[in-house]
Formats: C-alpha cells, sequence, structure tokens
C-alpha cells in the first residue's frame, strides 16, 4: 500500500513540477508593434464589437413561445425515431456518403427489413387479386398480412365464390362454398349473405340474388375488394421504400426552422439577418449590457450565490446568510417559493440541466438536494468537517475539509473522494465530457482530477493568492479562474499556459469573487467594488463596468437563452443586466 501510494505521489509531483515551468507570464519582450499601433488595434477592436452589439433591439421575453415537452414532441416515440434515423440516411446519402448509409441501414434494418417484406407481400398480393390469379392468393396469405385477416380472407372467397358463379362453375362453387366459406360465415357483412351465397347455387345470375343485385362485374369487383382494403395495407401511405413519404432533405429543413425559431424566440431580434456558423448550440445575440433591467429584493442577509435553473433559465435560484434559498421569475422579478432547511449561510448552488432538481452547499456543513416540482428537500449530503462551499450537478461538490467528494444522486451515497488540496476548496466544476473535475482551492492551486482513478492528473499552481472561482467554456477549451491577488486568468487547457489576464475589479479580501463566461467573446465577473466588469476575452480589456449594487458583487452568470446576465452582492440583492440601445456603452 505504501508502495502505491510513493508511486502516486512521486507521479502527481512530477505533473506539478512540469506544469511550473511550463507557465509563465505573457510579456511584451521581443513584440515589435508601437504603442501607437497597438492602440490603433485595440480601438478598432473595441468598434467592432460595438458593431456587433448594438445591432439588436430588445424584444423581451418572447410570451409565445412554444416550450419543449413530450406532449408536444415526444423523442421517445417509436415512429419519431424510426423517422429520425430515417432523415439521417437521407442527408448521408444526398451528400455522398453511401457507406455510412449503408451502415446505418444495416444497423437499423431488423424492423425494416420486416416491414419491405410485409409490403412486398402486400403488393404481391394486391396484383394477385387484380389479376385473378387466386393460387397466389392463397400463397400469399398463408401468413397474416392485417390485423382482421379473417375477415379480408371472407372478402377475397366471397369474390372467388361470386367469380365462379359468374362462370357458372357451379360444382366449383359448390365445392369451394362449403370449404372455405361456410367456416367463415359468422364473418357475413349481412344477415342475409351467406344465405344468398348458397341460393347462386340455383340461380341464374349473380344478381338473382339481394345481397348481390348491385353487383358491377368481376373486373370492378376486383379493384373494389382492393380499394376495400387500401387503408388495411397502407397502399397510400407507403413510399417504394414501405415508409410514409419524405420530402427532399428534410433533416436541413427542420434545422433551418429551428434556428429561425430560435432567433425569433431571441430576447433582442437583430436589425439584419444574422449569419448563423454552428448548430452545436443554440443561436444567440450578442450583446453588451449596459443597463440595469430587474433588481431582486427579498433576501435578510447578503446573496453569496445564484443560477439560472435549467437550460431554459426562465427562473433563477440564489442562495444568502439568511440561510435560505429563493426562486425568482427572470421577468418579474417577483420571489416564487423560499427552501428552507439549511442551518447556515448558502455558499452555492446549482442546478441540474432539466431544471426539476438544485442542489445546495452550505456553512452547515451539508448539500441538499431540492425537487422543483414539491420545493421539498430529497436529500441531506453529509460527511463533510467542515464548510461547503461548492456544489455542481454531475454530481459533486468541495469543502472545507480540504476533500472533494463524488455523490450519486439517487441514493446519496458517497462515490469516490479526491484528496490533495492543502487547504479548503472554493470551488468544483466539470469538464464538458464529465471526465474530469476541475477545483480551486485557497492553497492558491487549481487541480485536475480524473474521476475513474481518482488521482490528480494536473496542477496549476501560478496565482500568488487563494483561487476563488473556474470556469470552463463550453468545449473545454479554456479554462478561468480568480484569484485574490486581484486577477482573473483565462488558461488554454491543452497548452496548461495562460492566455490572458484579466484585470481593473478588486479581488483581495476573504470574500469569494467570482466570474464565468458569458457569450463569445465576453468574461463578466463581479468585484468588491460593488460594480459588474465585463471583459474582451482576447484583449483582457474592460469593455463594460455595469453600476447599481451598493455592496460586493459576489457573482455573475450568463444564460444564453435568455439573453441575460443576473448577478448577486452584499447589498441582499439580486439584479439582471440587459443592453438598452438608448443608453450609451462605456467602450
Amino acid at each position: 500500500m505504501s508502495n502505491t501510494n510513493g508511486k502516486i505521489r512521486e507521479t502527481t509531483n512530477s505533473v506539478m513540477s512540469s506544469t511550473q515551468t511550463s507557465i509563465h507570464e505573457p510579456t511584451d519582450v521581443g513584440t515589435q508593434v508601437s504603442i501607437e499601433e497597438s492602440s490603433s488595434e485595440e480601438t478598432n477592436r473595441r468598434k467592432s464589437l460595438e458593431a456587433l452589439a448594438t445591432i439588436h433591439s430588445y424584444i423581451g421575453s418572447h410570451s409565445r413561445c412554444t416550450r419543449p415537452t413530450e406532449d408536444v414532441f415526444n423523442p421517445e416515440d417509436r415512429k419519431i425515431r424510426e423517422e429520425i434515423i430515417r432523415m439521417i440516411i437521407q442527408y448521408l446519402s444526398d451528400e455522398g456518403y453511401t457507406a455510412s448509409k449503408m451502415t446505418i441501414y444495416d444497423e437499423a434494418n431488423v424492423n425494416w427489413h420486416e416491414k419491405e417484406e410485409h409490403v412486398v407481400e402486400v403488393n404481391r398480393l394486391k396484383k394477385a387479386i387484380l389479376d385473378g390469379d387466386w393460387a397466389e392468393v392463397d400463397k400469399i396469405c398463408a401468413k397474416p398480412l392485417v390485423k382482421n385477416q379473417k375477415s379480408f380472407m371472407y372478402a377475397v372467397y366471397k369474390q372467388q365464390y361470386l367469380e365462379y358463379i359468374e362462370y357458372q362453375e357451379i360444382q366449383k362453387a359448390f365445392t369451394f362454398l362449403n370449404k372455405r366459406l361456410k367456416p367463415l360465415e359468422h364473418l357475413q357483412t349481412t344477415p342475409n349473405e351467406f344465405k344468398d351465397l348458397c341460393y347462386l347455387l340455383t340461380a341464374k345470375s349473380v344478381h338473382d340474388a339481394p345481397s348481390f343485385k348491385n353487383w358491377e362485374g368481376i373486373g370492378p369487383a376486383r379493384e373494389k375488394l382492393v380499394e376495400q382494403f387500401r387503408d388495411i395495407l397502407n397502399f397510400d401511405n407507403m413510399d417504394k421504400d414501405g415508409f410514409g413519404y419524405m420530402p427532399p432533405n428534410r433533416l436541413l429543413t427542420l434545422l433551418q426552422q429551428a434556428v429561425k425559431y430560435q432567433i425569433e424566440c431571441s430576447r433582442y431580434h437583430p436589425r439584419v439577418a444574422p449569419s448563423v456558423n454552428t448548430l452545436l448550440h443554440d443561436y444567440s445575440s450578442f450583446i453588451i449590457p449596459n443597463a440595469l433591467r430587474s433588481t431582486f429584493v427579498g433576501h435578510k442577509g447578503n446573496a453569496k450565490c445564484v443560477e439560472f435553473i435549467g437550460e431554459e433559465g426562465r427562473e433563477i435560484v440564489s442562495g444568502s446568510s439568511d440561510n435560505t434559498l429563493r426562486v425568482w421569475d427572470i421577468e418579474s422579478a417577483k420571489e416564487k417559493g423560499i427552501l428552507t432547511g439549511h442551518e447556515s449561510r448558502i455558499w452555492d448552488v446549482s442546478s441540474n440541466k432539466s431544471g426539476s432538481m438544485i442542489s445546495s452547499a452550505s456553512g452547515d456543513g451539508t448539500i441538499k438536494l431540492w425537487d422543483m416540482k414539491t420545493s421539498a428537500c430529497v436529500s441531506s449530503l453529509t460527511g463533510h468537517s467542515g464548510d461547503v462551499y461548492t456544489v455542481k450537478f454531475h454530481p459533486g461538490d468541495a469543502s472545507y475539509d480540504k476533500t472533494v467528494r463524488l455523490y450519486d444522486v439517487p441514493t446519496g451515497k458517497l462515490v469516490k473522494m479526491f484528496t490533495g488540496h492543502q487547504l479548503s476548496v472554493s470551488k468544483t466544476i466539470f469538464n464538458p465530457l464529465g471526465n474530469l473535475i476541475i477545483s480551486g482551492s485557497k492553497d492558491n492551486t487549481i487541480k485536475f482530477w480524473d474521476i475513474i482513478s481518482g488521482l490528480c492528473v494536473r496542477t496549476i499552481s501560478y496565482h500568488l493568492g487563494e483561487v476563488t472561482c473556474v470556469a470552463m467554456n463550453f468545449n473545454g477549451t479554456l479554462l478561468l479562474s480568480c484569484s485574490k491577488d486581484n486577477s482573473n486568468r483565462l488558461w488554454d487547457v491543452r497548452m496548461v499556459r495562460p492566455i490572458t489576464r484579466f484585470k481593473g475589479h478588486q479581488n483581495t479580501s476573504k470574500n469569494f469573487i467570482r466570474a464565468g463566461f458569458a457569450n463569445k467573446p465576453l468574461i463578466v465577473g463581479g468585484s468588491e467594488d460593488g460594480v459588474v466588469y465585463i471583459w474582451d476575452q482576447d484583449t483582457g480589456e474592460v469593455l463594460q463596468k455595469l453600476r447599481g449594487h451598493v455592496g460586493i458583487v459576489y457573482d455573475t452568470i450568463w444564460n444564453p437563452k435568455q439573453n441575460l446576465f443576473v448577478s448577486c452582492s452584499d447589498d441582499k440583492t439580486l439584479k439582471s443586466w440587459c443592453y438598452d440601445e438608448n443608453l450609451p456603452l462605456e467602450l
């Protein structure tokens, strides 16, 4: 056991050593650009961002936006899933990916093959009936083709019997009546139909029987038989491949419609039709907030944390030193509910993607899970020996006892513990793939943990002060860290090197000041001077200062679907911020 631990320490130390020697502060050494040229570039950069930010008109929340629910669209519906596969196959075929198309087709072909065989048999049966090939009809109907197979067979036999009568083949008709129609007598369509069939053995013509006086003859009767069962046989609703008709370029059409819907439902409408160059995330108009939109009042103590509930983000939840969580409607800024149960201040709050559950981390040493439908605490996770400063769904949490712990939400059981920080952990997050935990600590370091092995695979120890926050962009290539050395830093995760340093705010005292990514290329964060700061991610320049709080701004969050910033403060309030085209930008 000791040897194993020694190997782990040795591995970790080597990663730390390598990391430390590779990190350096960006300098201007060797830069040949003059101060005048640099200033000109910054001016052009700001003008470009200002142009992008001011081409939008604030519309507000789209009140008629249809929320995606299973009542509208159920992705588990078998027919829907089948149609999605068909659209993918159509797209691959149109783009020339024949091998990929056939691979998917083969994998999905188990049920489809049965359908295709069924369609082939149905079409053969149709042709056999129209041709009067009754031997072929008997062969095809040896296995069921429709739900009401016996009723269908009665109609087929009746047609065949009437044709014997028409051709005056009485002996064949008599044998056929006893062998085929008599066993199905109970399926007659009228009370006297079978009686009239028997009468036809002594009649001169089919029309002599009351039930068949309107019989149109052999050819029309065959066509009428096929027509009668058209819906059952799905002749109209099947194309040559056995499925419903699919318009050309169906997948691309739906994607175009989805993008148009996202633009229409956006809080900001562009004056010029935007060019959408990615489908990996929803459309979000680029804006730089410059105006206070709403103030959320209700907490009795400072508001330590805030989070949008679910990806839709129509509500927010905040945690406070008054030991409560409060749920707010973002449009009306009205309080919708109070969640009580913690015995100390709430340091952090997190929501799952669907918004059905939130978790909170508290100074009472517990993490609580809350059901948003009932507003009830469904689980309380214990085991920490001090304040729990941070919590994040995937799920994960960190605490004052220097550990990071991974819990299973359904059972509440501790899955794994990650130890290695020398002081308390201030913030934990997951990378987008969910295979790494990134933690920031009061020991001035940032650590990357492998979830499977539990090992620290990378350590960043460049900050000169306590790390108060870590955040990661949507594709996991960039890491943002906040520290009490009065700086926020942007890191290239792959190269483990600092890219940009963001300054201007204040973060030196005992508070947890946090920052995060907003719509590219913006970084937004809090400050001890009561101002919300917005930086240009690429240059590190302060683009905007949002004033309105009268106390420390602890955290700011951004929701791309709502196009809103929300901040929380020591003044016990939350504030949302938007872009007002009637007010100037501070650029």
